[in-house]
């Protein structure tokens, strides 16, 4: 009813195509979405009441460890950059303030990647939009405007090795004012909150990677699209349905942590051996 159809081409990469940062699918280069490849899709749709643009990435078989790394750096960074909670000033913040928010895990491994982390969205218009976006900019360009309450941006960091994969997050989120635990006087805190609701895929986390506010958040997050879509699909279509409750099921902290925990444990049984031993 609301649809008005795509809005943008999709991109739908496997492999080293999803290397190519704005791949077009064509005849000559597709490739087949196979169980050992990663698979990049970022669409979106035109609709009477806005406009949307996403990015999944997924792995269907068994990603190797650099790629589950890579990926969870990205994934780090998209949330950091989610969650975060800024003050307004006269003179900003602009969104290249914000920026290394989504790419210091990346450039902590001496990585990044070779586009900006968010524009604008506009509704039922153009896909990329002005007037501010989150990107890194050496001279603040002329049409650069500050974030203000109401705007919409792409959170979309990613990586890209060239001839083998390509992987990306991108979601949708609005500037909102937070009333928080404490009132700085005459100030004002803006963030963020996410208005795309796709589940994120568990196949290519490194939970051990996670911190526990990045972890709480990915739950909320998870939680707030089982209730949410849930609803809209448990009697509609319950293969879909399936497909995301997998994908947004509780984490745990002893999941995530238990590399660590098993590491301790065999420190300490090794040090009981030695005593032993000596």
């Amino acid at each position: 009813m609301y649809n008005r159809g795509l809005s943008f081409e999709t991109i739908s990469s496997s492999g080293s195509n999803g290397a190519i940062i704005h791949y077009a699918p064509s005849n000559l280069t597709d490739k087949e979405i196979t169980t050992d490849d990663v698979y990049l899709l970022d669409s979106g749709g035109q609709y009477l009441d806005g406009t949307t643009d996403v990015t999944r990435t997924f792995h269907f078989g068994s990603p190797t460890d650099f790629q589950r790394e890579c990926y969870t750096l990205v994934l780090k960074g998209y949330i950091d950059l989610a969650n975060v909670k800024f003050m307004k000033m006269s003179f900003g913040p602009y969104g290249r303030e914000l920026d290394i928010l989504a790419r210091r895990h990346l450039w902590n491994s001496g990585l990044d990647y070779r586009h900006g982390t968010g524009h604008g969205i506009g509704m039922y218009l153009g896909v990329h939009e002005g007037p501010a976006r989150i990107g890194m900019t050496g001279k603040q360009p002329s049409y650069d405007h500050p974030i203000e309450e109401g705007q919409f941006f792409s959170d979309e960091p990613g990586y890209y090795e060239d001839g083998s994969f390509g992987m990306r997050v991108e979601s949708i989120m609005e500037v909102k004012k937070f009333n928080l635990k404490y009132k700085f006087r005459n100030s004002v805190f803006l963030g963020f909150e996410l208005v795309t609701l796709v589940p994120h895929e568990p196949n290519l986390i490194k939970y051990e990677m996670l911190s526990k506010d990045q972890i709480d958040w990915l739950n909320t997050y998870h939680k707030k699209v089982q209730d949410t879509i849930g609803p809209l699909l448990i009697n509609t279509n319950r293969e879909a349905y399936d497909w995301m409750e997998l994908r947004t099921r509780k984490i745990t902290y002893a999941v995530s942590a238990a590399p660590k925990e098993i590491l301790s444990l065999l420190i300490i049984l090794l040090s009981f051996t030695l005593v032993f031993v000596s």
